[in-house]
Formats: C-alpha cells, structure tokens, sequence
C-alpha cells in the first residue's frame, strides 16, 4: 500500500480552497490518503474561535460528497475530516472514501480537546479496517494520550495507524510519543498534522512516519505531501 499524507496549512472556513489542494496534489501511484484534523474548515480561526459548530453537516453533506467524489475520480482511498451532525450530537471526526463510493470507517473522535465544546465525544472503540492489504486503525489527535490504556487489543491487531492532528504543544513532544507508541504495539504510524498558514501556533508542521520498531522513517519538512 502506497500512503500519501497531506500537511495542509492552517485556514479558516475555505473548505472549497483546501478540497482544490487536495486535488492538486494527489499522486496517480498513491493508494491511501490522509488528512490532517480539522483541516478542510480549519481547526482554530485568526482570531481564536474554536467552535466549528457552523461547519456541521450529515454524512451526505456538501463536504462528504466532495471527498467521495476526489476518492472516485483519483481511485484512492481518501481519509478525510468532516465536522459530522447526527440528530443533537456534533462529532470531531474522520472518514474514510474508498474509489467505489463505500465508506470503509467513520471514526468519531473519542476524546476532544479541551476547546472542543461543541463536540460530543465518540462512543465507539478505534475502527480496525482492511484497505489494500493492511490492517488499519485511527486515532485523532489528543486520543494519543489515551490509547494505550483504552485502544490496546485495536493497536494490537493493526499493521497500520492513521493519526490526523492538530497539534497544539510547546515544547513538542508529539513525535517522541508516537515513537513509543510504534515500538510497544509494533505498528506504523502516519501521522498528518496540520501547517502553519492563517494561524500560525507551536506544534504545526512536521508530519511524520513512524516504523514499528519507533524509527522515524520520513517527516514533511514543510511540504505538502509526504509520499511513502
């Protein structure tokens, strides 16, 4: 299987702008990709609002047929963000468009960050899915810190952890972590996370892979994609 990760830059309500990126960069030999959290409607305004409450749609919203449609026409499985309603709840979440137009997950995020009020923490345990062939998990962002106690028997039975973030820490010791990770439940991990662009804060850029041994294989270097 052939993972592209995609750094988008940090911006606000410009999903249109973000969805063309995407398109732009997406490589005819490439199999998977990964988004960072968050980064088609952004995460954090220029100003500092956190409520992505506005950005809310169903599942066969704007933003979900748009993502299906960039799977379908560059025959890849895309892993997106989508700010998800269903009925009262708003859910931080990631999904899955595979080139046939099936969904192969929808992971709700499980743990939101402390600005995240507007989200409903997700109920269900991290998907283990099979895309080409290797078994892949997700987990987004500050559900790391959680993982080892809560996810094991999913880490466990995954070839592959998909991690989109955006990561908000100084000083970062997102990789370090992550390398832990790897090496005790001997699993790679892709991790998107998201660049510096309309807001700029520590812990942007520096999108990685990380081997099951912990061996930091590739990182983005401020490039848009990382190819592995």
């Amino acid at each position: 299987m052939r993972l592209t990760i995609l750094e988008l830059p940090a911006r606000w309500n410009a999903a249109a702008r973000a969805l063309a990126e995407v398109d732009a960069a997406i490589r005819p030999d490439t199999d998977l990709v990964l988004l960072p959290e968050a980064s088609l409607h952004g995460y954090l305004s220029p100003e500092g609002d956190a409520d992505l409450t506005p950005f809310a749609e169903p599942i066969d919203g704007p933003t979900a047929r748009a993502c299906a449609a960039l799977a379908a026409k560059h025959r890849v499985c895309l892993v997106a963000p989508l700010v998800l309603r269903e009925g009262a709840a708003l859910y931080n979440a990631m999904v899955a468009y595979a080139a046939d137009g099936t969904r192969p997950f929808i992971y709700r995020k499980r743990h939101p960050w402390i600005p995240e009020t507007w989200a409903t923490r997700g109920a269900e345990p991290l998907p283990v899915v099979t895309i080409g062939d290797r078994s892949i998990a997700i987990a987004i962002c500050y559900d790391l810190h959680f993982l080892p106690r809560e996810s094991a028997d999913q880490l466990e039975a995954a070839d592959v952890l998909l991690f989109p973030s955006a990561w908000v820490e100084e000083p970062d010791f997102r990789i370090p972590r992550l390398q832990r990770l790897a090496h005790n439940f001997q699993l790679a991990i892709a991790n998107a996370n998201w660049g510096p662009g309309d807001v700029v804060v520590s812990g942007q850029g520096g999108s990685c892979v990380v081997a099951a041994d912990g061996t930091v294989t590739a990182v983005a270097n401020d490039r848009l994609d990382l190819v592995v």
